[in-house]
């Protein structure tokens, strides 16, 4: 497998990076400080390569170097990537930055059905029971874009509250849309109150 570069400019378009990660595209992406979903310049690449050689030992030596002639060795450093998104600090981090790479350029929230597919994409390796109830919620109350606050709140959401929501403080500086959210838990018999 080789690579799918755009003849006319200095990237890696989606194509190539399908091939290249296709179940670790975010986490690849976070590695490169992707500016943009799907597109990687070669600064990003390179700058990104560089990054997961200082943790994983001389990467872009074995890539450039004649020793990586194909993706799968390139995919033998997939358990660590993965390993990453188990770091509650990389989590957080991954989770954060993906709002910006996700999101449409020029705009300053992220599409309903860009948020809830990387919303299930994150959640699917840290596990959430409340993630598709949450989904789901959106799309029949919400169905707007997501506000970058909204996101980060989600997470802090997630990390503090319980699934049971036994210490859910509705006096809390939550937004109005996670508000809801717990209602719509109460209304629909998913949790019951406390």
């Amino acid at each position: 497998m080789r690579l799918v570069l755009d003849p006319y400019a200095d990237m890696i378009l989606a194509d190539g990076i399908t091939l290249l990660c296709n179940d670790l595209q975010l986490v690849l992406s976070w590695h490169m400080k992707a500016a943009t979903m799907c597109e990687y310049s070669k600064e990003e690449f390179i700058g990104g390569l560089l990054s997961l050689g200082q943790v994983l030992g001389s990467l872009l030596d074995l890539c450039f170097g004649n020793r990586v002639d194909s993706l799968e060795k390139l995919h033998e450093r997939i358990p660590y990537m993965r390993s990453e998104l188990k770091d509650e600090q990389k989590f957080r981090e991954i989770y954060l930055f993906a709002f910006g790479w996700a999101k449409e350029k020029g705009q300053k929230s992220l599409a309903l059905d860009t948020a809830i597919g990387m919303w299930q994409l994150l959640f699917a390796e840290k596990q959430w029971p409340l993630i598709d109830h949450w989904c789901q919620f959106l799309q029949a109350r919400h169905n707007k874009a997501i506000s970058r606050d909204t996101w980060a709140q989600l997470l802090e959401f997630v990390r503090t509250v319980d699934p049971q929501l036994s210490n859910y403080d509705a006096e809390g500086a939550w937004p109005y849309l996670i508000d809801e959210f717990v209602e719509y838990l109460y209304e629909n018999g998913i949790v019951q109150r406390g």
